[in-house]
């Protein structure tokens, strides 16, 4: 399973403006209302916010994933978002998050779901693929380093 198959360059954002969770996981929203064919960026952020009180997606080391399903969505998109600043996303390890790849999944889909989250949390533990996304100037250049690293695997 391949990051870029469910991924566009254009629903990258360099710097979150965000400084909590529900800014952060509206803003990663908003790139996905107009493909994901919902009415309003509140209908994802609702799905977002419920899954964010069953338990934190901050998976720690700087890192969130956050994720829901939406009923009568097609295929998978993902949506990523970088905050040099950082935000207390309730991580696992308590650190401020810096990197965010936020999963829509379909609604009948669970093992396509958890191996996706996978796939992303294996790539992210690499500390050379994190410190690039972390170093990277533009939307371009942070897809380029997410497309390397996607096709290594």
């Amino acid at each position: 399973m391949k990051l870029l198959d469910f991924f566009k360059e254009e629903w990258i954002l360099p710097e979150l403006k965000g400084t909590d969770k529900p800014s952060v996981l509206k803003e990663l929203a908003d790139l996905l209302v107009k493909p994901s064919g919902v009415s309003s960026p509140e209908e994802l952020l609702q799905i977002l916010l419920e899954r964010e009180r069953l338990g934190s997606t901050g998976i720690g080391e700087g890192v969130a994933i956050p994720h829901g399903r939406l009923r009568g969505l097609k295929r998978f998109m993902l949506s990523f978002g970088r905050s040099t600043h950082g935000v207390d996303f309730d991580a696992i390890d308590q650190k401020p998050c810096h990197l965010f790849f936020m999963v829509m999944a379909p609604e009948n889909s669970p093992v396509e779901n958890l191996n996706l989250l996978g796939r992303i949390a294996k790539l992210v533990k690499d500390s050379s693929f994190k410190k690039k996304l972390i170093t990277a100037q533009t939307r371009r250049e942070i897809f380029e380093v997410i497309q390397e690293e996607d096709e290594r695997y």
